[in-house]
C-alpha cells in the first residue's frame, strides 16, 4: 500500500534536541486491580520525535501502561508529566486527550457513520471547526494513509486495515502532539498488517512522536529510537532498538527475544 506521506524530517536519532525535557515523563507508576498489581514503579521518558515502541509477553501490563498514559485507566500511585505538569491531577481529561491521541487495536469506529463523518467528528464538537475545515483536514489525513477514496463507505464496509488507517486518519485529524498505538496490527490478518505499518513508517520518518504497544518486533528494531521491555508489571530493560535487540544485558530480555525472533 502506498500512501501520500513523505518524510520531511530526519530520524529522531538524527537530530538535535531542541528541549532538553521530556514531553512525557512516568515516574514511579503504580496501577492495581484491587489485589491484582498491574504495573510496579514503572520510570521512562519521551523526548519529541521519539519512537518508543513497548515490548514484552502477553500479560506484562504493556496495553495497561497505555491506557494509564491517556488517562483511560487512573494510576494508583506516580506521576505522568506532560510538558513537566502532572495530568494526573487534570479535571479536564478530554483537554489532555486532544494533545495525546490514541489508536486502539479494535479501531473504535463509529459504525453508523460513513469514514468521513469519522474523521470529522472531533474537530468539529471538540475542536469547534466548521464543517467545511474539518472535511478539509479530514480529507488531506484521508489521503495521506491512502483511503482518500472511501470516505462515504460505512465501516463494516472495510477491510480491518482499512478500518485501522481510517482510525488512524482520525486520530491525525485532532493534530496531537503525541500518538498512542495499543497494539494496532494485532487484530488484523497477516496481509493487512503491512499496509498499518507502512502508515506508522511514514509518520515516524515525518518526525511525530508516538509510544507504540507492539509484537511486530521486525518493525520495533526498525522503526524505534528507543525499545522498552516489560514482563510481569515491571520495566525489565530498556533502551536504544540497537542495544535490546542486538545485545541485551538482562536475561529474562534474552529469553522472550529468543523466543519471538
Amino acid at each position: 500500500m502506498k500512501n501520500n506521506l513523505t518524510p520531511d524530517t530526519p530520524r529522531a536519532e538524527n537530530r538535535v534536541q531542541n528541549d532538553c525535557r521530556a514531553v512525557i515523563s512516568v515516574q514511579h507508576l503504580g496501577k492495581t486491580f484491587g489485589d491484582n498489581v498491574v504495573l510496579k514503579d514503572i520510570d521512562f521518558d519521551v523526548f519529541s520525535g521519539d519512537v518508543t515502541c513497548i515490548i514484552g509477553p502477553s500479560g506484562s501490563g504493556k496495553s495497561t501502561l497505555l491506557r494509564c498514559i491517556n488517562l483511560f485507566e487512573e494510576p494508583t500511585c506516580g506521576k505522568i508529566l506532560f510538558h513537566g505538569g502532572d495530568i494526573t491531577q487534570t479535571k479536564h481529561p478530554d483537554r489532555y486527550r486532544q494533545k495525546v491521541g490514541m489508536v486502539f487495536q479494535s479501531f473504535n469506529l463509529f459504525d453508523n457513520l460513513n469514514v468521513l463523518s469519522n474523521c470529522t467528528l472531533g474537530p468539529r464538537k471538540v475542536l469547534k471547526m466548521s464543517k467545511s475545515d474539518a472535511e478539509q483536514l479530514a480529507m488531506r489525513n484521508l489521503a495521506a494513509v491512502g483511503m482518500s477514496a472511501y470516505v462515504k463507505a460505512k465501516p463494516r464496509q472495510l477491510s480491518g486495515g482499512q478500518k485501522q488507517r481510517v482510525a488512524i486518519a482520525r486520530a491525525l485529524c485532532m493534530s496531537p502532539e503525541v500518538l498512542l498505538f495499543d497494539e494496532p496490527t494485532s487484530a488484523l490478518d497477516p496481509e493487512m498488517v503491512g499496509e498499518v505499518l507502512n502508515v506508522m513508517r511514514s509518520l515516524a520518518q515525518q518526525g511525530l512522536t508516538m509510544i507504540i504497544v507492539t509484537h511486530e518486533m521486525s518493525f520495533a528494531r526498525e522503526v524505534s529510537t528507543r525499545v522498552v521491555f516489560m514482563d510481569d508489571g515491571v520495566i525489565v530493560e530498556q533502551g536504544a532498538p540497537e542495544d535490546i535487540f542486538n545485545r541485551p544485558s538482562e536475561q529474562r530480555t534474552r529469553e522472550f527475544l529468543a523466543r519471538v525472533l
